[in-house]
Formats: structure tokens, C-alpha cells, sequence
């Protein structure tokens, strides 16, 4: 197949599951928008290499957390807390459910950003720690570390977190 074809396949098969994991990395859709353009660009300059690799999804999740990482470190800023009353939404409330989603990335937004990365790389991705530890080149045990402070953080910061998982969710992903 013809490496530009590859590449725009690539691109309209996985650019949504890229701007999902950006926009949890970054808070902000336009944020999100920039970054995965910026990480698709750079991967469009390296797509031969990347795609002779036998993960391509791997790869340009790298390029996609390091670019976020230096975003994150040049304009660090606080994320307003806001008194987050009760945090869960009714069923069938289609807004709460929005507000939910919208507390929670706020309260990613206050991890450090190694934890949010690996929360991110978890649940928005569905990776194994091992995964995880390959692509941000860090230990298993230190994935497994940073996800359960990380998710501690979480717990604190919106207590509907804290509750068990439904039967229907997957690895008892409190996300979802």
C-alpha cells in the first residue's frame, strides 16, 4: 500500500480515539484539537518508520504524551476548583452526565501530569500497565503506582468515583 494511503487511513480510523485521549490530556477541546494535529503532522514526517513498526498506535501515543507533557510544562496553569455538590447524575439525565464528564476532566486536569497520563493511557485507551510502561518508558510497578495515587486523587476530589463499579463496567473502570 502506498505510504500516503496508509497514512490517511490510518488517520480516519484513529483520529478520534486520539482527539479523545487529547482532550483528557489537555482539558480543552481547542487545546485537544492542536494537539492532535500537531501529533499527526509530526507522525505524517515519520510514517515510514512508524509504520514499518509492528504497533504504529504505540508510537504516535508517544509522540501524542510527550508533546502534551511539553505543553503541559510551558503553560502550567490552576484549574479553578469549583464546590462540586453531588457529583452523580440520575439516570436517564443526559445533562448531569455532561456535568459528570465535565467535573471529572476538570479533576484530571489537577493530577500531576505523569498521573494523568497514565490514568488517561488506562481508561480512555484501554492499555495494560505493561503497555503503559512501554510506551511512557517508565517501570510496570511505577505505572501500577502512579494509577492508584492517581486514582486516590480522583476518589478525593469527586466521591462519586469512590463507589463500586456497576457489573457493566469494564475493569471496574471508574471513568466510564
Amino acid at each position: 500500500m502506498d505510504p500516503e494511503e496508509d497514512f490517511h487511513s490510518y488517520v480516519a480510523a484513529r483520529s478520534a480515539v486520539l482527539f479523545r485521549g487529547a482532550l483528557v490530556l489537555t482539558g480543552s477541546r481547542e487545546a485537544a484539537e492542536d494537539l492532535v494535529q500537531e501529533t499527526l503532522e509530526r507522525a505524517c514526517r515519520r510514517w515510514r518508520t512508524i509504520a514499518a513498526k509492528d504497533v504504529p498506535d504505540a508510537y504516535v501515543r508517544r509522540i501524542m504524551v510527550n508533546l502534551a507533557n511539553d505543553r503541559w510544562r510551558r503553560f502550567r496553569r490552576v484549574v479553578p476548583q469549583q464546590d462540586a455538590g453531588d457529583d452523580r447524575a440520575a439516570p436517564g439525565d443526559e445533562y448531569g452526565r455532561v456535568d459528570s464528564r465535565d467535573q471529572l476532566v476538570r479533576a484530571l486536569q489537577r493530577l500531576p501530569i505523569g498521573m494523568r497520563t497514565v490514568v488517561v493511557l488506562r481508561y480512555f485507551h484501554d492499555l495494560s500497565d505493561a503497555e503503559i510502561a512501554e510506551d511512557l518508558r517508565i517501570s510496570p510497578s511505577a505505572v501500577r503506582s502512579q494509577l492508584t495515587r492517581g486514582l486516590e486523587k480522583l476518589r478525593a476530589q469527586m466521591p462519586a468515583l469512590a463507589e463500586p463499579p456497576s457489573p457493566r463496567s469494564r475493569k471496574g473502570n471508574p471513568i466510564r
